[in-house]
């Protein structure tokens, strides 16, 4: 029997998290990195250089999801004000009501809601003072 507080069909609207959308790393060399991985994985860089791991959406198949990987030049402004190696990348549902929820809770809003081609997004902070970055694709 399906738990229908773990999945997510096409009607949900509730605003959360639904999966990882990218994993992002701070790296001496990122140009040597990707060329690593690219020679001893297999994994290629795309035209942004990063590496996009797409599946299906499970309760809608046509859907394609997408992980973006990539590593970042060591102390890059964009995970400021993190003090951490990473920064993870959410895909998230309703990401203004998600938003409102996490003003409530008191949650550190970094900056307003951008919207692009592929989607919107927004950076919060979490408890440990990790840069999050939420992303609402299209």
């Amino acid at each position: 029997m399906e738990d229908s507080k773990n999945s997510t069909s096409a009607t949900d609207t509730t605003p959360k998290v639904t999966g990882i959308g990218g994993i992002f790393f701070f790296s001496d060399h990122p140009k040597e990195t990707k060329d690593w991985y690219a020679k001893n994985l297999g994994i290629e860089i795309n035209a942004w250089g990063s590496v996009s791991f797409d599946s299906r959406n499970i309760n809608n198949p046509e859907e394609v999801e997408s992980l973006q990987w990539s590593p970042f030049k060591k102390g890059d402004e964009y995970f400021s004000p993190s003090k951490k190696e990473f920064m993870i990348n959410y895909r998230v549902q309703n990401l203004e009501a998600l938003l409102e929820k996490l003003k409530e809770n008191g949650v550190t809003i970094l900056d307003e809601i951008a919207t692009y081609d592929f989607g919107k997004f927004i950076h919060i902070m979490d408890a440990e003072g990790n840069k999050i970055e939420l992303w609402e694709p299209k």
